[in-house]
């Protein structure tokens, strides 16, 4: 399962209206190769596909292809906004490790 906090479904729908996202579409998340630590995650808007796990919380979908679900299942998806930045924070308790900057990860 993938949950999303208040605070970034109402980020993802307010990047949903300025991008002017058709409302049939979700967040994607995908984990792919890279980064210092091995795997970086990869948000997109898209539509969904056969064989993708959806959720949906607060009016928002997130979807998740079968091979990323293997390390996504029971991340949450949060957006932060501070000094050091702004952006989406996914806390996957599968990860065990994360580089310093938090955009990759050791599975």
């Amino acid at each position: 399962m993938i949950t999303v906090t208040p605070l970034a479904a109402e980020k993802i729908k307010s990047i949903q209206e300025t991008q002017s996202v058709p409302a049939e579409n979700g967040l994607r998340i995908r984990v792919v190769g890279g980064g210092c630590s091995g795997f970086q995650y990869h948000l997109a808007f898209d539509a969904p596909k056969s064989g993708d796990q959806v959720f949906e919380a607060d009016g928002v979908k997130v979807m998740v292809d079968p091979k990323s679900f293997l390390y996504l299942n029971g991340t949450e998806v949060d957006y932060v906004d501070g000094l050091m930045g702004a952006g989406f924070a996914l806390k996957n308790p599968n990860a065990r490790g994360t580089c310093g900057c938090g955009s990759s990860f050791q599975a």
